[in-house]
């Protein structure tokens, strides 16, 4: 019988809530014992493994506060060479700036969600759709061409 190797991914868990810290996040994956690497990161967490394990456990963290606790792909593993700063000669990582700034709407997107959580999907009621006259296309298409 031959051992089949899984796929390894990396999920970077950015974490913007008020109840659970990185530290948390990672105690729990530490706990969980899968066998994955964990990074602490001023965002939150990278965890990088196998994919059945990855996929796991970011779905255990994202329970611990699902509206605050957001899941992203990465490209390369945390201490990849291509991305580590001591092997690039310092200054911020690729794709640095543009997490940063996604990371700020973040607490607005949380809100959001439990709001739609507390108050249920929204309906909209369908709207009766009328013909439109002919006399009230010409005024529109009079206005238009009279700017």
């Amino acid at each position: 019988m031959t051992d089949v190797k899984q796929e390894e991914i990396t999920k970077v868990i950015v974490i913007s809530s008020d109840k659970v810290l990185p530290v948390d996040a990672a105690m729990k994956i530490y706990e969980s014992e899968f066998p994955v690497t964990v990074k602490e990161t001023c965002f939150g967490l990278i965890v990088t493994g196998p994919a059945e394990d990855v996929l796991m456990v970011t779905e255990e963290i994202r329970k611990l506060d699902k509206n605050h606790i957001f899941v992203k792909d990465r490209g390369f593993p945390a201490g990849d060479e291509r991305r580590c700063r001591a092997s690039r000669g310092g200054g911020p990582r690729p794709g640095f700036h543009f997490l940063r700034e996604e990371v700020r709407m973040l607490p607005a997107i949380g809100a959001a969600l439990e709001e739609l959580e507390a108050k249920g999907p929204v309906r909209e009621s369908p709207t009766k759709k009328d013909k439109l006259k002919v006399s009230e296309l010409e005024r529109i298409i009079e206005a238009e061409f009279a700017r």
